[in-house]
């Protein structure tokens, strides 16, 4: 099997939409961001499974991200692996099959170009220090306690390291490999793009707070919980939902600014990058779709009732989105269509 057939078949196990969202970047683009992303799902799999204790799984994490740095520990994955190998939960087949791949992935790494290597090296060792903060901020998920961050500015670094660092990333390999872009401010693409990825992980946090409260994981900052008279374990009781609302409303509305800056960076992507146009509108859609979900459930932390989004809705979206992406107008028009409902379920909250 070559690198290609690899990377496609490696991604088709573990993320069947971004392998999707891969398949429509132009050419240049998808071998770096492949790379990137399975190896940052290498990283998030070792420091997720509950196969080793979180103290063994930072030990991992760390000799993992020393090695995307480059420096010499060769054995970090196989070691990994061979400890992995003694338990078989929390570490699903197709992580399993990422993981024996992590060797080839790395060899991939090292023969990118230089720029496009160094991006990449880059990216994934900051997505690692937001899984390391997960791991040295929140107990071991079989503990029974709940852990928290303690503040808003917590929870924006937290966004930042897990996910809008990946915005930065993005534009610097399109502004690489896609001569159309050659008019792009980086440092102003590069600010448009963090808020980007933070929008995204705020809808995330957001959509995920019944389970994550459940693994021992309160993202939401106990300052704005208290300001609610509300404590982290407040949140694990489900008839709390409308007195938690002010909080997830705060949230939401921060989410939506980011959104502004995601929106501002799909159009500043030229009508005729179909393919990057896409790849930037479908996470828009979709995340506003979530937040206005979000908004109308009046049982948010209920895990039984998840906000989320139709099957059907997806690939309607998805269809509409092909005939809508070459006109400013029509996005604009159906983004803020979007936004409107947000903002109207928030305004009967």
């Amino acid at each position: 099997m070559n690198d290609r057939e690899l990377l496609e078949d490696v991604l088709k196990g573990v993320s069947r939409s971004f392998y999707l969202s891969i398949r429509i970047l132009p050419e240049g683009m998808r071998e770096p961001v492949a790379v990137a992303y399975l190896l940052a799902r290498a990283a998030d799999t070792i420091a997720d499974t509950r196969a080793l204790p979180p103290h063994q799984r930072l030990e991992q994490l760390l000799s993992f991200r020393a090695r995307v740095e480059g420096m010499p520990s060769p054995d970090a994955p196989a070691v990994f692996l061979q400890d992995v190998g003694q338990y078989t939960h929390g570490v699903s087949e197709k992580e399993r099959d990422l993981l024996s791949n992590v060797e080839r992935l790395f060899e991939m790494l090292e023969v990118l170009p230089e720029e496009d290597q160094q991006a990449t090296r880059r990216v994934v060792v900051t997505l690692t220090r937001g899984m390391e903060m997960d791991l040295t901020t929140f107990p071991s998920e079989d503990s029974g306690r709940l852990g928290h961050l303690d503040s808003p500015q917590q929870l924006d670094c937290y966004t930042y390291l897990v996910a809008g660092c990946v915005g930065e990333f993005w534009t610097a390999i399109a502004i690489a490999h896609a001569p159309l872009l050659s008019r792009w401010r980086s440092d102003e693409m590069s600010d448009l793009g963090i808020r980007f990825g933070k929008a995204l992980q705020l809808t995330n946090v957001l959509r995920d707070v019944p389970r994550d409260l459940r693994s021992g994981r309160c993202y939401l900052p106990e300052s704005d919980l208290a300001a609610s008279g509300l404590s982290p374990d407040d949140l694990l009781e489900t008839g709390n939902s409308p007195a938690a609302r002010a909080v997830q409303s705060r949230w939401i509305r921060t989410a939506l600014e980011h959104f502004e800056a995601a929106e501002a960076y799909l159009l500043a992507t030229p009508r005729r990058s179909i393919r990057l146009r896409l790849a930037a509108l479908w996470p828009i859609l979709l995340g506003l779709a979530t937040l206005e979900k979000l908004a109308r459930n009046e049982a948010w932390l209920d895990p039984s009732r998840p906000s989320r989004i139709r099957r059907r809705w997806v690939y309607w979206m998805m269809m509409r989105s092909f005939v809508s992406a070459p006109s400013d107008t029509i996005l604009r028009f159906w983004i803020r269509h979007l936004r409107h409902k947000v903002e109207n379920a928030l305004s009967g909250i």
